[in-house]
C-alpha cells in the first residue's frame, strides 16, 4: 500500500509539474490594462489613423466607418461587398503622402470577374468629407469560388512607397498555393497606381501573374513593415498547428502545403515533412494554433521594455501575443488582454499607444500600469 500511495503521490507531482510548465509557456501578464476607445463594434476587420486624429475603420459586413470624437459617420462610395464566410470588407491603410493625395486603399471580397462566387480584391479611392470617389480596382484576384475561406488580407506600404498586400488560398491547398499561373496563396507587390514593378520577382516567367512577391501561403491575416530592418513581416493560419511568423523575400517559396508543422483539422496528417530545399522555414510556428489575425511592432517609448517586440492577435484564444523577439527568434511570449474577446487587429497610433480591435466589442488602447 504504501509503495502504491507513493507512485501515485509521484504520478500527481508529476502532472502539475507539466501542467504549470504548459501554462508557463504563455504566462498572463497581469501589468497591464485598457480603455475603450471606439464601443460597440461587431468585426471590426482593420482600422487606421487620419492626420486629424479621426479613424477609419471597417466592419468585415461592409460598412467604412469614420470615427472621431465619439461620432461614427458611415462613408458612402464603396463597390460592392461580396460578404460570404471569411470575406466581406478587410483591411485599410492610407497612401503614405495621404495628405497631398487623399488616397485610402482597401481589401474586400467581391464578385467582380470570372465565376460564380467571389474573390479577393485590391481598391484605391479618393477620402472626400464622408465619401469615397475616384474608386479604382487595381487587382482582382480570380477566378471567383463561392467556399467561404482565406481571403486574407492585409495591406502595408514599405519605406519605398510599393504596395504589398496578401490573399489567402481559398481554401484549394493542393491547387493555388505552388502554381504561379494562378492567384491565391501568394503575397503580391505593385506600384501604388497598381502597375506592376519592373523588378518584381516573376515578370520574366511565361505566364506567371506578374505582382506575385513571394508564394507557398496559406492565409496571411497579418502583415507589418519591420521598423528598424523595414522588412516585410507576415503571419499566417496553419491548420491544426503550424501558424507560422515569416520575413517575405521575393521570390520565396514559403512550403504549403509542402512542407508544414500542422496537420488536418480531422487529426490526420496532409504531408510527412516539415522541411525541404528551396522552401523557407518559418520564423516561428506556433503548435496549438492560436489562429493569428492583426499584427504590430511596438515602435515608441510607451511601454518600457516592450519596445521592438512584436504584438500579434489570437482569435482562437482571445489575448493579445506580446512576442519578444532577440535575433529573429521569438524567445518569450505573453498574453495581453486576455479573454476580452477574439483580437482581429492590431496598430501603433500616432501618439504610440497600441490599439486593438476586439470582436463584439470595439477598439481598445493598451496601456501598460
Amino acid at each position: 500500500m504504501n509503495n502504491f500511495y507513493t507512485k501515485s503521490f509521484a504520478i500527481v507531482i508529476a502532472f502539475l509539474s507539466l501542467t504549470a510548465c504548459a501554462q508557463d509557456k504563455n504566462p498572463v501578464n497581469k501589468q497591464n490594462s485598457h480603455e475603450v476607445v471606439v464601443p460597440k463594434l461587431n468585426i471590426p476587420w482593420g482600422f487606421t489613423f487620419l492626420p486629424d486624429g479621426a479613424m477609419l475603420i471597417t466592419e468585415k459586413s461592409g460598412e467604412l466607418i469614420h470615427y472621431k470624437d465619439e461620432k461614427k459617420t458611415t462613408i458612402s462610395g464603396l463597390p460592392e461587398i461580396y460578404v460570404r464566410g471569411q470575406g466581406g470588407l478587410m483591411d485599410v491603410v492610407l497612401h503614405p503622402n495621404f495628405k497631398e493625395n487623399n488616397y485610402i486603399y482597401f481589401s474586400y471580397a467581391s464578385s467582380e470577374g470570372e465565376g460564380d462566387g467571389g474573390n479577393t480584391a485590391i481598391a484605391r479611392a479618393k477620402l472626400n468629407n464622408y465619401n469615397l470617389t475616384d474608386v479604382e480596382v487595381l487587382y482582382k484576384a480570380g477566378p471567383n469560388t463561392k467556399r467561404g475561406q482565406h481571403f486574407g488580407s492585409r495591406i502595408v506600404f514599405d519605406e519605398n512607397g510599393y504596395l504589398f498586400f496578401t490573399i489567402g488560398e481559398r481554401g484549394d491547398r493542393d491547387t493555388n498555393p505552388q502554381d504561379l499561373t494562378r492567384d491565391c496563396g501568394k503575397v503580391y507587390r505593385l506600384n501604388d497606381d497598381g502597375s506592376i514593378p519592373i523588378d518584381n520577382p516573376f515578370v520574366d516567367i511565361p505566364n506567371a501573374k506578374k505582382a506575385i512577391y513571394s508564394y507557398g501561403h496559406r492565409n496571411p491575416q497579418g502583415m507589418i513593415m519591420h521598423p528598424k530592418t523595414k522588412e516585410i513581416w507576415t503571419h499566417e493560419h496553419g491548420p491544426r498547428g503550424g501558424d507560422e511568423i515569416n520575413i517575405i523575400k521575393p521570390g520565396k517559396n514559403y512550403g504549403w502545403p509542402v512542407i508544414s508543422y500542422g496537420i488536418n483539422y480531422s487529426g490526420t496528417s496532409f504531408t510527412d515533412i516539415t522541411e525541404k530545399e528551396g522552401m523557407e522555414q518559418p520564423l516561428h510556428y506556433w503548435d496549438p494554433s492560436i489562429a493569428p489575425s492583426g499584427m504590430a511592432f511596438i515602435d515608441s517609448d510607451k511601454y518600457g521594455d516592450w519596445n521592438g517586440n512584436l504584438l500579434v492577435g489570437s482569435l482562437k484564444f482571445q489575448y493579445l501575443d506580446l512576442c519578444t523577439i532577440t535575433d529573429n527568434k521569438v524567445i518569450k511570449e505573453e498574453r495581453l488582454l486576455d479573454g476580452l474577446g477574439r483580437v482581429r487587429c492590431v496598430e501603433q497610433g500616432p501618439d504610440g499607444y497600441i490599439y486593438v480591435g476586439i470582436e463584439n466589442l470595439g477598439i481598445v488602447k493598451l496601456i501598460r500600469k
